[in-house]
């Protein structure tokens, strides 16, 4: 019998051979199909979204009665419901992004005379401490350039957030004919999710082995429950949070509670991090103008995210994805630092699915083997 071995080696290494000599025109091939395909794969994720609202519109009692009336139209109802929670959705964040516009505006204009002021207020104290003072000195530190450039790296790292933010709406602007395409082909996958999801079913089961397409069954089941959970209650508790938060600062009258509020519910968004990052930014701003009543609002802000975390968090998000707190933090932490802020957002469900299939693969090998049944 001829060893294949040898001749499998030179084709592998003469494919390799002449993938590098084409890699300029296989990469033009590459970004023409990705943009060719870009509005689909756009619609796709539009129409999971859409699909979220779609399937708890059709969960109404109305409507998944079959002896209803509303039983044989209830597709075209939700997914014009679905169409509604959109446009609501984009209408608050038109109301929202100038609120977030005007809080960053507000930090930035508010660092500098902030770091002014400290520095006069240092410059009035008496600390006559000779040890001190020769511990300073032979540091060699420029104190006043340290703080410059402390203000300058703040300010100017704010402002790239906002410029970066300017940016991807005037891109987003200049697609709208893409938008528009994804819109046209979501709809029509919602319209004929049932249909394709027979047909996607009957072609796994014809072409792949059963074993590998249940479990590749499991896995976008697990995934898709745990991304909508997520999504669902994070968004959910943001808008409460943010709501609350402007609520009580009207109440006790300080300083920029639209803007503030809003922004503590955007950043709510972000598990673990948001909260204090929202805190930490809404403290400053009111420390702008008065110090006594930033104090107040973190005050204001603690007893509000122990309401939240023992209140409303448990309800609205519960345990729905089942991750640890220090794994959300290390998946808040590595995704930040690969994709920002959506990579904040996505890390966290991405590792609840991988966690939750790891625990049942660990559960389902350590139970104990079923003996024989007397």
């Amino acid at each position: 019998m001829t060893n294949k071995k040898p001749w499998l080696y030179l084709a592998a290494i003469a494919a390799l051979l002449l993938l590098l000599k084409y890699s300029d025109a296989l990469l033009g091939g590459v970004r023409l199909l990705a943009t060719l395909l870009t509005p689909l794969l756009l619609g796709c994720a539009v129409a999971y979204v859409l699909n979220i609202i779609v399937t708890r519109i059709e969960s109404l009692p109305p409507l998944r009665d079959p002896s209803s009336r509303l039983y044989r139209v209830r597709r075209p109802i939700s997914i014009v419901g679905a169409l509604v929670g959109i446009t609501v959705i984009v209408a608050l964040l038109v109301i929202i992004i100038p609120q977030l516009a005007d809080a960053f505006r507000v930090v930035l204009l508010g660092v500098p005379p902030a770091v002014n002021s400290f520095l006069n207020w240092l410059d009035t104290l008496d600390l006559s401490q000779p040890q001190l003072e020769e511990w300073l000195r032979a540091l060699n530190v420029n104190w006043p350039d340290l703080f410059k450039r402390a203000t300058s790296y703040l300010t100017s790292g704010v402002g790239n957030v906002f410029n970066s933010a300017v940016s991807l709406l005037g891109a987003l602007g200049g697609t709208v004919m893409q938008s528009f395409i994804a819109l046209i082909f979501a709809l029509y996958l919602l319209a004929g999710k049932d249909r394709l999801n027979r047909q996607f079913h009957a072609l796994a089961d014809t072409y792949l082995p059963e074993r590998f397409t249940r479990r590749l069954w499991y896995l976008l089941a697990t995934a898709h429950d745990t991304f909508t959970r997520f999504f669902v209650g994070q968004f959910t508790e943001a808008i409460i949070i943010g709501v609350l938060c402007t609520l009580g600062m009207a109440l006790f009258r300080l300083p920029y509670a639209t803007m503030i509020g809003t922004l503590v519910g955007a950043t709510a968004l972000l598990p673990v991090v948001g909260a204090y990052l929202g805190a930490g930014i809404g403290a400053f701003m009111i420390l702008t103008v008065n110090p006594l009543q930033a104090l107040g609002f973190l005050i204001f802000i603690a007893v509000l995210q122990q309401l939240e975390g023992n209140l409303i968090y448990p309800r609205v998000v519960g345990t729905s994805i089942g991750l640890p707190g220090i794994w959300v933090l290390a998946a808040v932490t590595v995704g930040g630092g690969i994709g920002g802020i959506a990579g904040m957002l996505l890390a966290v469900p991405v590792t609840a699915t991988f966690y939750r299939l790891l625990r049942t693969d660990v559960q389902r090998r350590q139970a104990p083997p079923a003996g024989p049944q007397d």
